[in-house]
């Protein structure tokens, strides 16, 4: 079980004695209810002067008949800083097979949040601490421990604007506990699940691990389309910057 640090120590400092992964690889099996596919995320975290930045990438395909119907990769990206607050995006992509990438480029000097869809921009007011979809998954391995014990408690709302690089969303999320059986293991896992919306008809259930630091282990969501998926965690390797230092590699 990873461990954690006193409520006064930033993630900064977590990052630099090792206690935070500065690698995260991990694999899911996807299950729709038109076919299966597989998913593979890789988490990268960089040390640049007086700040550490992060880079997600994600990159999805469909297998055996699934492929057929849907073909090409979903491949996207997140990048940015993390601030002891989490992680603070700067530039998110969302790519589906050969089709133009939506985008959502983040100023927050301005308060500018720009959308890039189908040949079309669009600009909007930038919330604090809004997430793309991809930031969202990890976000919270990086928030503040005091923030953890504060709103990720059984019964608790917890809310937060999300883009996808078409439009944006102010997303309600309800926390629970469940153990949960994986291929990894039997987990203790938080669970957020987003609360109906009639201006937003997706929905989404994320499992949290807090023993492998809170890295999203299953998520269900039923997309604006219709399609219900659901990512189940298969693996997950994690790398530190210290030697010696881990807590739950498999």
């Amino acid at each position: 079980m990873p461990t954690y640090a006193a409520e006064t120590t930033s993630r900064s400092a977590m990052l630099e004695s090792g206690q935070i992964p500065t690698r995260i690889h991990v694999g899911y099996t996807i299950t729709t209810g038109i076919g299966n596919g597989e998913l593979k995320e890789v988490v990268d975290i960089s040390q640049e002067i007086n700040a550490h930045t992060f880079n997600i990438s994600s990159n999805a395909q469909a297998t055996g008949i699934f492929k057929v119907i849907k073909p090409g990769n979903i491949i996207r990206n997140s990048r940015g800083l993390i601030t002891d607050k989490g992680l603070q995006p700067d530039y998110y992509s969302d790519q589906r097979a050969n089709k133009e990438p939506s985008l959502a480029l983040f100023d927050w000097g301005k308060k500018i949040l720009t959308l890039r869809h189908e040949g079309k921009e669009t600009t909007e007011f930038l919330a604090a601490g809004t997430l793309d979809r991809l930031s969202l998954s990890y976000h919270f391995i990086f928030m503040p421990q005091a923030e953890v014990q504060d709103k990720m408690q059984t019964g608790k709302l917890f809310k937060l604007h999300v883009t996808d690089g078409r439009s944006t969303q102010l997303m309600r999320f309800k926390i629970s506990n469940e153990k949960l059986d994986t291929p990894v293991g039997r987990l203790n896992t938080l669970v957020l699940t987003k609360l109906y919306d009639r201006d937003d008809s997706m929905r989404r259930k994320i499992w949290l691990a807090p023993d492998y630091h809170m890295i999203p282990v299953r998520i269900q969501s039923v997309e604006k389309d219709g399609l219900e998926v659901d990512k189940m965690i298969a693996e997950i390797n994690l790398g530190y910057d210290k030697p010696g230092a881990s807590c739950c590699r498999r």
